[in-house]
């Protein structure tokens, strides 16, 4: 895949039908996908000035089309061996932060399902993988790039840890509603529900994908309280195993009992493209993350009037 603007006519899909596509990549033996949505293109190496005391896995900055990003040495950042070999460079979009990764080699675009993404074992350091998808005679890693743009633009942090001021009473107002959360990303997990939790929002239910989140809405569903008496809001992210968060949303409003439930996405992928999905099959809000800040508000907005 030589230097070009990735074509996404014909690759986005309809939403909610669970599958999603992902360009394959290499650095040094390992096969590794990003979700399609997250790149904005892909093209050769190019020059690279220096920065001074820029993050360990940054090689400097690079312009394209009049803007500058940093170009992250993923090779670097895994902890493989660096040489010469480093061909392409994927430009990237992720919570509103441009950023390259340098990587070996760009092959082809595959078309699969959530339900084939399988989480990690949980084998040393390998936080960096989120995910493994069986391909054929191969497997392929699919890394946390929002904790690689986390390490190395701390301002992400902060705005996922910065809570707007309310008084004691909307606190607990807060402290009365349940949230349901489904996040794969275990670092955005922990950080977001001991944010929510010293905003006042208290009870939280959270999961590590849409189908763990769906199985708990149905067995609620099947019960025989209202719904309402055991969620208030549901908080989803887009990118997540076996479940995304648009087909699990899907299946919330093609549910007659579920379908009521105020549901927003908080995710790096909150494009143009994406927010119109979003909007096609109910979301009651969409930000984009790191920014908590507005989540709250908005949270507010949908469950304490």
């Amino acid at each position: 895949m030589s230097e070009k603007v990735l074509d996404k006519k014909g690759i986005l899909l309809e939403t909610g039908t669970n599958e999603f596509e992902i360009v394959e990549f290499h650095v040094g033996a390992v096969t590794y996908g990003i979700n399609v949505a997250k790149v904005r293109e892909v093209i050769n190496v190019v020059e690279v000035t220096k920065m001074p005391q820029s993050h360990l896995y940054v090689d400097g900055m690079f312009t394209l089309r009049g803007r500058v990003m940093p170009l992250v040495n993923l090779a670097r950042c895994l902890g493989e061996r660096e040489d010469t070999t480093a061909k392409n460079i994927i430009v990237s979009e992720l919570n509103n932060y441009f950023v390259g990764f340098l990587v070996d080699g760009v092959s082809r675009i595959h078309r699969v399902s959530w339900t084939a993404m399988e989480p990690p074992p949980v084998i040393g350091e390998s936080s960096m993988v989120v995910g493994i998808i069986k391909m054929d005679a191969k497997m392929v890693l699919l890394l946390d790039f929002e904790k690689i743009i986390a390490d190395i633009n701390p301002d992400m942090n902060l705005k996922l840890t910065t809570v707007p001021q309310k008084s004691e009473d909307i606190k607990a107002e807060r402290g009365r509603k349940t949230i349901l959360l489904a996040e794969d990303s275990p670092m955005l997990r922990e950080l977001l529900v001991d944010t929510l939790h010293s905003a006042g929002y208290s009870k939280i239910y959270p999961y590590h994908n849409g189908k763990e989140a769906w199985d708990a809405l149905e067995a609620i569903a099947r019960g025989d309280k209202p719904v309402e008496d055991s969620i208030s809001i549901i908080i989803t992210d887009i990118e997540m195993p076996q479940m995304d968060g648009h087909h699990l949303l899907k299946r919330i409003r093609d549910d007659q009992k579920l379908t009521q439930l105020p549901v927003v996405i908080f995710s790096s992928l909150i494009n143009e493209e994406m927010r119109r999905k979003g909007e096609t099959i109910g979301a009651d809000g969409q930000i984009s993350k790191p920014e908590i800040g507005q989540l709250i508000d908005l949270l507010d907005k949908l469950v304490l009037q």
